[in-house]
């Protein structure tokens, strides 16, 4: 029969510290890390307080990384943003500061250049169809109904 690996408390200390200084991690990640490690719920709060003093978890510092991130490598809107940071259950304070990274002028520009080039490469002839599915695309990714709507009516006649 396989033994499984267990951990001491410093042990799974070090090993979340590389695992928070390798990338930045919400609460929810760390929590179901040491849950996959299968330390105790006491053992838990213990790791995740010493991360927490350490500076290697910080959930304002992971909520502007990831808005970041995701919307200038993915293209996401803000609705989908918003919907994946509720998804880890990042506060709304802390929501609401993550989104002060994006300033409304790069928030414009990036929907109407990716509205553009998603246009340009739909090969449809029915302007319902392309419509569909250029709408459906910026949805999807997390654009605002009335810029999505406004957009392919522009693009698309």
């Amino acid at each position: 029969m396989k033994s499984i690996k267990t951990y001491t408390v410093e042990e799974a200390k070090r090993r979340l510290e590389n695992y928070c200084a390798y990338q930045e991690r919400c609460h929810k990640e760390v929590v179901k890390k040491l849950q996959g490690m299968r330390m105790i719920p006491e053992a838990i709060d213990v790791v995740v307080v010493h991360l927490l003093e350490h500076d290697f978890l910080n959930e304002t510092r992971f909520a502007k990384t990831y808005v970041r991130g995701k919307f200038r490598v993915k293209k996401w809107g803000k609705r989908r943003l918003e919907l994946e940071l509720k998804k880890r259950e990042i506060s709304r304070f802390n929501r609401l500061e993550a989104f002060k990274e994006i300033s409304e002028a790069d928030y414009l520009s990036t929907f109407h250049a990716l509205a553009e080039k998603k246009a340009e490469s739909i090969r449809e002839t029915n302007p319902l169809k392309k419509k569909k599915k250029l709408a459906d695309y910026l949805l999807y990714r997390g654009w605002e109904s009335h810029l999505v709507y406004d957009k392919v009516h522009e693009l698309i006649k």
